[in-house]
């Protein structure tokens, strides 16, 4: 059996160190990827296409909450990501598996937690913590947000998480090498699914999702 391939993505070298020692208890023992900040995570997922699973954090350098797990879900729809936060409310679990992670683990989760999270996702299933009761979104606006969001398509996602970054047009255009009128058809049909009238309420829908999002 080959080994596991898993990136880590978690700005704080202590605790990458105990999601290491997680998953180096798993046989056969994997290849691990470290990665500090949000684009050193996106660059190992590039680089490493056959990875088996993403362990991420919600807030590293260079983004802040579900935005970064938007981003990678669509550049990077076949691998598994498992969101780990210290933020472990019901809210921010179920909104985090909504928008597409494969599990969610609890930065207060002890060592044979973490693993047995991690396991649990490499079996095909979903891992949230012990505590999770599940349930619906409460706040009918955030439930059509979210719908509405994962309406979008893998590009449409991308060019979102640009125009929140404040990427002008012909910077997203340059960036994903096409024109700045696939660009600006893109952002038209962004509006349209979001129900928005401009990219800057757009973005502002985004950012609701983080409220109150501080881990």
């Amino acid at each position: 059996m080959p080994a596991l391939t898993i990136l880590i993505a978690d700005d704080h070298p202590l605790f990458r160190g105990a999601l290491r020692q997680a998953v180096g208890g798993i046989d056969p023992g994997p290849v691990i990827i470290e990665a500090g900040d949000f684009d050193a995570a996106r660059a190992a997922a590039g680089l490493h296409a056959d990875a088996d699973l993403l362990l991420l954090d919600l807030a590293m350098p260079g983004v802040s909450g579900f935005s970064g797990l938007m981003s990678l879900r669509a550049d990077f729809c076949s691998l598994p990501i498992v969101v780990i936060s210290a933020t472990d409310d019901a809210t921010t679990i179920r909104r985090a598996l909504e928008l597409g992670a494969s599990g969610f683990i609890s930065k207060s989760s002890g060592i044979d937690d973490l693993r047995n999270g991690i396991e649990t996702v490499l079996q095909g299933d979903i891992a949230t913590p012990k505590f999770y009761q599940g349930g619906g979104e409460a706040d009918t606006d955030i439930s059509d947000l979210i719908h509405r969001l994962r309406s979008l398509t893998p590009q449409q996602s991308r060019v979102l998480n640009m125009l929140a970054e404040g990427l002008l047009n012909k910077q997203i255009a340059y960036e994903l090498s096409v024109s700045e009128a696939t660009i600006k058809a893109h952002v038209s049909a962004i509006l349209l699914k979001l129900n928005v009238d401009s990219r800057t309420q757009a973005v502002i829908q985004l950012g609701k999702l983080n409220v109150a999002l501080v881990a």
